[in-house]
C-alpha cells in the first residue's frame, strides 16, 4: 500500500510540476510560420492587449510631444497612464497564457514607462527622458518582433 501512496504523489507532483511549467514559462503558445511565436487568446483576451499596446503607442505619441514642447508635467502624466497601476486591468489567467519572456517584457515595460514618468518629474530633463523612452521602445520592437496575437481555436 505504502507503495500505491507514493506512486499518486509522485503523479500528482509531475501533474503540478506541469501546470506551472505551463502557466509561468510556457504559455499558451504555438510556432508560427513567420518566425514568431503565437500567443493563442480567446478574442476578449486579444483585444485587452491589443487596447493596452495602443494605449502605450498613444502614451509614446504623448511624451514625444512633451519632450519637444519641454513640457514634463505632459510626460509624466502620459506615462504614469500605462506605468505599474495600469497592470491591474490584466487577469491572472491572461498572464498564464503568455510565455515567460512576453510576460517579462511586459512587466519592465511598465516599470519603464513609471520610471520615465517618475525621472521626468524629478529631473526634468527632455534629453534623459528621450533616452529612456529610446531604451523602453526596444521592448516593444523585441515583443512584436518574437510575438504574434492570434485567437485561438476551439
Amino acid at each position: 500500500m505504502h507503495k500505491t501512496y507514493s506512486g499518486i504523489i509522485i503523479l500528482l507532483l509531475l501533474i503540478i510540476i506541469g501546470g506551472i511549467y505551463k502557466f509561468i514559462f510556457q504559455g499558451s503558445v504555438s510556432p508560427n510560420p513567420d518566425g514568431r511565436s503565437s500567443v493563442q487568446l480567446n478574442v476578449n483576451e486579444r483585444d485587452l492587449i491589443l487596447t493596452e499596446m495602443r494605449a502605450f503607442l498613444s502614451s509614446v505619441q504623448k511624451i514625444t510631444q512633451g519632450i519637444a514642447e519641454n513640457d514634463m508635467r505632459v510626460v509624466s502624466e502620459y506615462a504614469l497612464q500605462v506605468g505599474k497601476a495600469s497592470q491591474a486591468k490584466v487577469p491572472g489567467t491572461l498572464i498564464g497564457k503568455m510565455p515567460l519572456t512576453f510576460k517579462r517584457l511586459g512587466f519592465d515595460t511598465h516599470s519603464k514607462f513609471e520610471q520615465l514618468a517618475i525621472d521626468a518629474n524629478d529631473l526634468g530633463d527632455g534629453s534623459h527622458t528621450l533616452k529612456q523612452l529610446s531604451d523602453l521602445m526596444q521592448n516593444c520592437v523585441t515583443c512584436h518582433e518574437s510575438y504574434r496575437i492570434d485567437i485561438e481555436k476551439e
